[in-house]
């Protein structure tokens, strides 16, 4: 199955899930990178739907402190899966510019409410250097970035679960976590139980990036699934990503992250893409909204020769 030649991008420069301020200037630092003019000239017709409405920090209370601003930015997840959903529908693959990971709730939502309709499982591949699989009563920090993939394998924190019309919106078995190098003690027991597939820097540093990414795939991907790749720019070392909210030493190097993102395109599924987490506060000449973008293009078939 050839992915679709039209692209849709949708800013959603929301930090309210964050802990640290700028990730809200993510979307433009990514179209400062030329994200849209260099997937055109792939040969893809590219849209560029702007920014979804979203609240300025300082204007909003805080609110549960286990669950900082989540009816607001379960807001701006629903409108996020409108958006993503009418991109599907459209035959076009959402391009979702981050902002925080909090808003993949309403993108991989949206994915699973297509993947239905085509009557196709979804396979959902999250790069990351963290879970983000706290639940209010796990996290430590009460940061909503930390908990979208709970939400999405359901039931907590409930407004963000609830977003779509498939629920939960993924199967534990159907998920791959990829570059993952930094749990939270009660994440841990989640993760270990959950029956997600996790692949940790360790799998990588033992059996390469081909061989773990490649397995990913075949796990979530059997049954000609559909595909909903979640990149969080952390997954890759500080040293060549700067710019990001919750740096990790240790992770994926500039030819890991290209090599997996070009299998990603190998295997002509992938339905919809987040970049997310990209902090301009943070980065050094817009280096890591550069790379996010140079990974962008991997994933879209972009090749050395």
């Amino acid at each position: 199955m050839a992915p679709p030649r039209k692209i849709d991008l949708i800013g959603i420069p929301l930090d309210l899930g964050a802990g640290r301020r700028g990730v809200d200037m993510g979307p433009s630092a990514l179209r400062i990178a030329q994200l849209g003019g260099r997937l055109a000239a792939l040969g893809y017709t590219v849209n560029d739907r702007g920014d979804l409405r979203h609240p300025v920090r300082e204007t909003r209370p805080t609110g549960n402190a286990r669950k900082k601003y989540i009816r607001d930015i379960a807001r701006v997840c629903r409108q996020l899966y409108r958006a993503s959903d009418a991109a599907l529908e459209s035959g076009s693959t959402p391009v979702v510019l981050g902002g925080d990971h909090s808003v993949a709730a309403g993108s991989v939502a949206a994915t699973a409410a297509a993947a239905r309709r085509r009557r196709r499982p979804l396979g959902l591949l999250w790069v990351d250097a963290h879970a983000d699989m706290n639940t209010p009563s796990t996290s430590t920090s009460g940061n909503v970035h930390g908990m979208p993939l709970a939400a999405l394998l359901g039931p907590e924190p409930a407004e963000l679960a609830s977003i779509g019309e498939v629920i939960p919106a993924v199967r534990p078995d159907r998920v791959a976590l990829l570059g993952i190098r930094s749990l939270d003690a009660q994440e841990k027991t989640r993760v270990r139980d959950s029956g997600v597939h996790l692949f940790t820097m360790s799998d990588i540093d033992r059996l390469g990036l081909s061989t773990i990414t490649q397995r990913a795939l075949s796990l979530i991907g059997r049954g000609r699934a559909d595909l909903h790749v979640s990149f969080d720019l952390d997954v890759c070392d500080p040293a060549i990503a700067p710019g990001v909210g919750t740096p990790v030493r240790g992770g994926l190097s500039y030819r890991e992250a290209h090599m997996l993102m070009e299998l990603v395109a190998d295997t002509g599924r992938m339905r919809a893409l987040d970049l997310v987490e990209v902090n301009p506060m943070l980065d050094t000449h817009n280096a890591t909204a550069e790379l996010a973008v140079e990974f962008a293009l991997s994933a879209f078939g972009q090749r050395i020769l």
